[in-house]
This record gives C-alpha cells, sequence and structure tokens, in this order.
C-alpha cells in the first residue's frame, strides 16, 4: 500500500538501505550529506522530491512520473471557471467597510497627558 507510513522504501544513495516511508524525508537529507559524490549523479524530480533519479534518467521519469497527474489536475482546476453548483454552494460574504481611522487616533492620544 502506497500510504503505508510503515512500508520499506529504497534509499536512491545507498541500496541496501531501506528506511519506512514515515522516517524517508528525513533520511534522504542525512544519506545526501553523508554521500556528496552520489548526490552529485541524482537529480530531483520536479513532482515530488522523494524522486531522486539520476541525472541522465530525469526527462523519461518525469515523463512516467505518478506524482506528474495532480500537479496536472491542479493546474487545470485552476484555469476552469467554477460550475454554477460550486458558485451556488460558495459562500457570498464580503468584509464589511472599515470604519477605523488610525490617523485620528493618533491624534487623540497625543494630546493627552501621559502619566507613568
Amino acid at each position: 500500500d502506497l500510504l503505508d507510513p510503515e512500508r520499506l522504501i529504497q534509499c536512491p544513495f545507498v541500496k541496501h538501505h531501506h528506511i519506512r516511508a514515515c522516517r524517508f524525508p528525513y533520511h534522504l537529507v542525512k544519506c545526501k550529506e553523508s554521500n556528496p559524490e552520489i548526490a552529485k549523479k541524482l537529480a530531483t524530480c520536479p513532482f515530488n522530491a522523494r524522486h531522486l533519479v539520476p541525472s541522465h534518467d530525469l526527462s523519461n521519469h518525469i515523463m512516467k512520473c505518478n506524482d506528474k497527474a495532480f500537479i496536472e489536475q491542479d493546474i487545470v482546476s485552476r484555469f476552469c471557471e467554477p460550475s454554477q453548483e460550486q458558485v451556488k454552494n460558495g459562500s457570498t460574504w464580503q468584509a464589511p467597510p472599515c470604519d477605523e481611522d488610525w490617523e485620528t487616533e493618533v491624534l487623540e492620544r497625543s494630546n493627552s497627558a501621559f502619566v507613568w
């Protein structure tokens, strides 16, 4: 199960490291610092920072990355107009006009004597 926090994931830096999914991001940071030569050869997926692949395979990974679908879906939904149903169910609340005048309040306070 991809959502199981206890599933084991293989480290991209050291192949015999198998880390629980819930600890994987922390391990990546530590292992990257411990293996700078290997880190130079790996590229980070633009869709998921947990995906580290050899630099020469990055374009192929991008084409096949499962997380790309989530990003594409988000981009499409941002540019699409909301449906009439969404507009009806949405909030029509607007902030009331502001009656505060901070400059007047400062002038009123400056006229009063300050007592310690």
